[in-house]
C-alpha cells in the first residue's frame, strides 16, 4: 500500500461531499477515541477563576431541613408526603413535630428549591444546607 502525502490527503478530502466528510470524521473519532467538537479557549475560562481568587465553588448538593413546622402543620405534612412519597402519615407528622429535622438529603439544587418552595407555601420554615 503506497503512502499518501499530506497534499494527496487534502486533495481527496476537498473532493468529498459533506455527507462523506461527516462519515470520515465519525470514523476518525471512533478509531482514535477523540472528539472533533470545538473546545472552549482555556485562556477565556481561566481568567474569571483567577479573578475570583479564593471564592468557594458553587454548591451543587443540598439537604432540605424543616426548621419549623409553622402554624398550619397539616398543610406542611401533606406537602412533605408529596415530596417524599415513602413517608407515612405518622412519620411525616413526627418529622414536622420534631423540627428542625432533615427531610431530603443529597439532592440537586432544582429539587431542593422546589421542595423549599412547596414547604414554605404550606407554612413551614425551610433551610437548605
Amino acid at each position: 500500500m503506497a503512502k499518501l502525502s499530506k497534499d494527496d490527503i487534502i486533495k481527496q478530502v476537498s473532493e468529498m461531499s459533506v455527507l462523506e466528510l461527516s462519515d470520515l470524521v465519525k470514523a476518525l473519532e471512533e478509531k482514535f477515541g477523540v472528539s472533533a467538537a470545538a473546545m472552549a479557549a482555556p485562556a477565556a475560562s481561566a481568567a474569571p477563576q483567577a479573578e475570583a481568587g479564593e471564592a468557594e465553588p458553587e454548591q451543587t448538593v443540598f439537604n432540605v431541613v424543616v426548621a419549623n413546622g409553622g402554624a398550619n402543620k397539616i398543610s406542611v405534612i401533606k406537602a412533605l408526603r408529596e415530596l417524599v412519597p415513602t413517608l407515612g402519615l405518622k412519620e411525616a407528622k413526627d418529622l414536622v413535630d420534631q423540627a428542625p429535622k432533615e427531610v431530603m438529603t443529597q439532592v440537586n439544587k432544582k429539587t431542593a428549591d422546589e421542595a423549599k418552595e412547596k414547604l414554605t407555601t404550606a407554612g413551614a420554615t425551610v433551610e437548605l444546607k
